[in-house]
């Protein structure tokens, strides 16, 4: 058998009407939910946007359990819980966010940045102090509007110009902010404030509305907001700026062209265009995020891990695997694809997401969260303060584990697992509940004609290839269920109280399960996991081995070497004055075994080449922890002593394969992406 090649993320029909829905009861396999009818107990896209396939349910109504609660836990001990004590743009002394006129020294995307993970995890681990510390700053920015209907910083940009014009980018991660409390709170205090806003909005001329740099690239976050206040008071005049907001946003629907190249802005702007199909309806418009996800991903993202080469910015001719990505990228990712799953029912945007959550974003971290760093690359072979430029975009020290650094990742890495948490499950039009990303956990929800139930799934997954869910309910209640069948997974199936359902489970697709429930009902989804090998032909012919949802990457012996986290910063970060540096030092990781392998496969069947090792499940229940991945593979591999460090001290471009090498065979380990903070994922191929 020979190498797959990569296969593309392209969706079935680019986000098309056809629901194609099976039986009306019993066990079907789907494309997402039929969209004939709109969820009555979860707002959702109101006429005439177009309807969604799935429903957001309100934060909090999914509890994570064992090692996702695990992330969230480390996340509130570490550096997403304690940042308040560290960085000066949360400090409560001159915060422009505090003050009624805007003005302040401190005071942008920073507290927003940070808030929406922070008050979330608050929320999902249901945590008094948290929340107490969230609704301290959501209080001050409500109580803080201003007569004319704007709220926040009072920073006006383009001082070049001859009007210069008012900096709305920090606002929009603020009102995900306030979405979020108020699916908590139901505070009228939000709708009232996001009315008022959005009616100033609309008086701002088009010549000085959106004109900046960062809000022009994002306009697409305040057009979302707008939607979402749209489906709660089905205020008309909310369309007529959204239109304007859409206007006034860079151009994202230009074939083989994207307005910029910073990897932030693509992975949180890509989007745009499919939020403003559900109010334009025209199928280009859906198409073009399709076609700009491929684009960046055809030339910069051939490469494990989901995401692209764009350290800080993508540039021509630095596609190799040793180009990172920021962590706000990531971030901004998996937030795209939550918002683009509801919209176009594709499940291959949770699939992206598992990639992306799975194998690259865990890596962006000191296994205790007390750390991170600004760029995380799928080959990346040394962690340390150097300034590796031009090898990545940036000047300066930013492959760095540092708590005092990365300004932006810094506050913006805090939503990672906890959108991810919120995300898992999903309601359907018709009344039903979705599972959408596996986990340990337990979902509450409102279903068929209003029945409150609760679905409790034991698993550990993805380290672990069997669901298991209960189904607990008051009284029997008929509701459709839908369970995500991975696009990798050749072989699903499911059992019922434990019989075995005959009912084809497609890759790629769902298995709706459409009964009367009652309190007690069991659910077994098998999803037997395969090994693969895929082969990146346009980045010199290496490879890549999965496992399921799993990528793996070559066990590198890893040496931490403590620094100070102030005198290994970057230029622009900024601390505050009583911030102990020495209970939050940076480390740089240096290798401390030989990484530079390449990979023997056996040519027939290069699946044949590795043998799947498992281990016991981490006592700390972290398996994403250096050596604690309950998974292994073992390989053969040679060294190709030729390729090492380049002269900007980073893993030197991938050799052409195949390659050939003198050196005696050895074996190797290779581990979980996402557990390994150096790693070489990319590998070169023996002849």
């Amino acid at each position: 058998m020979p190498v797959a090649p990569l296969t593309p993320l392209t969706p079935l029909a680019r986000g098309g009407t056809a629901d194609s829905v099976g039986s009306v009861d019993g066990v079907s396999s789907v494309r997402h939910p039929p969209t004939t009818t709109r969820n009555r107990h979860y707002p959702s896209n109101r006429a005439p946007l177009l309807p969604e396939r799935f429903v957001k349910l309100p934060v909090g109504s999914v509890t994570p359990r064992g090692w996702l609660r695990r992330q969230l836990e480390l996340q509130r001990d570490g550096l997403t819980g304690h940042l308040g004590e560290i960085s000066i743009w949360l400090s409560k002394q001159d915060n422009a966010w505090l003050s009624k006129d805007g003005k302040g020294k401190h005071g942008w995307e920073e507290l927003p940045y940070w808030l929406k993970g922070y008050a979330n995890i608050g929320y999902v681990l249901n945590d008094a102090a948290m929340i107490r510390e969230a609704t301290f700053w959501l209080d001050a920015v409500l109580e803080n509007q201003r007569a004319s209907g704007d709220f926040g910083p009072d920073v006006y940009k383009g001082q070049g110009r001859r009007t210069p014009s008012r900096d709305l980018w920090t606002n929009m991660p603020m009102l995900f902010c306030l979405q979020s409390y108020h699916e908590r709170s139901n505070d009228p205090r939000v709708l009232a404030l996001m009315q008022r806003y959005f009616a100033w909005q609309r008086t701002i001329p088009d010549e000085q509305f959106l004109k900046d740099y960062w809000e022009n690239s994002r306009g697409g976050d305040n057009l979302y907001s707008v939607h979402w206040l749209y489906n709660r008071t089905g205020d008309a005049s909310l369309l007529e700026l959204a239109e304007k907001i859409h206007r006034n946003t860079a151009d994202w629907r230009q074939k083989g062209k994207l307005p910029n190249w910073h990897n932030v802005n693509i992975a949180q702007s890509f989007r745009e265009p499919a939020t403003w199909w559900l109010q334009s309806h025209d199928q280009r418009d859906v198409n073009a995020t399709y076609d700009d996800f491929d684009l960046v991903r055809e030339l910069y993202g051939q490469v494990p891990g989901g995401m692209f080469g764009a350290d800080e910015n993508a540039r021509p001719g630095y596609d190799d695997p040793r180009q990172a990505i920021e962590t706000c990228g990531m971030v901004e990712q998996m937030t795209s694809n939550a918002l683009l799953l509801r919209f176009t029912g594709d499940a291959r945007w949770a699939e992206h997401t598992e990639d992306v959550a799975f194998n690259m974003f865990p890596a962006a971290f000191t296994a205790d969260y007390r750390a991170l760093r600004y760029l995380t690359a799928p080959n990346m072979v040394v962690s340390d303060g150097r300034d590796h430029h031009p090898g990545i975009d940036n000047d300066g020290p930013f492959l760095m584990m540092n708590p005092f650094s990365s300004r932006c990742c810094q506050h913006n890495h805090s939503a990672g697992w906890v959108y991810f948490a919120e995300h898992s499950w999903t309601a359907t039009p018709d009344d039903g509940l979705a599972a959408q990303l596996y986990g340990e956990n337990e979902v509450r929800a409102r279903v068929g004609d209003g029945v409150d139930v609760r679905l409790v799934s034991n698993t550990r997954y993805p380290f672990e290839e069997q669901v298991r869910l209960t189904v607990h309910a008051p009284r029997a209640v008929a509701f459709p269920l839908y369970l995500r069948v991975p696009r990798w997974c050749r072989a699903a199936a499911l059992h019922i109280n434990g019989e075995r359902v005959s009912a084809a489970a497609r890759p790629g697709e769902y298995l709706r399960v459409a009964r009367r429930w009652r309190d007690g009902d069991r659910l077994t989804l098998d999803l037997p996991m395969e090994l693969a090998v895929r082969e990146w032909r346009k980045n010199k012919n290496s490879v890549s081995v999965d496992y399921g949802p799993l990528t793996f990457s070559l066990a590198i012996a890893e040496r931490y070497e403590r620094r100070s986290s102030t005198e290994t910063a970057q230029h622009d970060a900024r601390w505050q004055e009583g911030a102990d540096a020495s209970q939050w030092p940076a480390f740089e990781i240096q290798p401390a075994s030989p990484w530079n392998y390449a990979l023997a496969l056996d040519d027939a069947d290069p699946r044949r080449s590795f043998t799947v090792v498992r281990k016991p499940w981490p006592a700390d229940d972290n398996p994403f922890a250096g050596g604690h991945a309950p998974i292994e593979l073992r390989a053969a591999a040679r060294p190709l002593p030729e390729w090492g460090l380049d002269e900007h001290g980073l893993c030197a471009v991938l050799p052409q394969s195949p390659v050939s090498s003198a050196q005696p065979v050895e074996r190797v380990t290779l581990v979980p992406m996402g557990s390994a903070r150096l790693r070489v994922s990319a590998f070169p191929r023996l002849a």
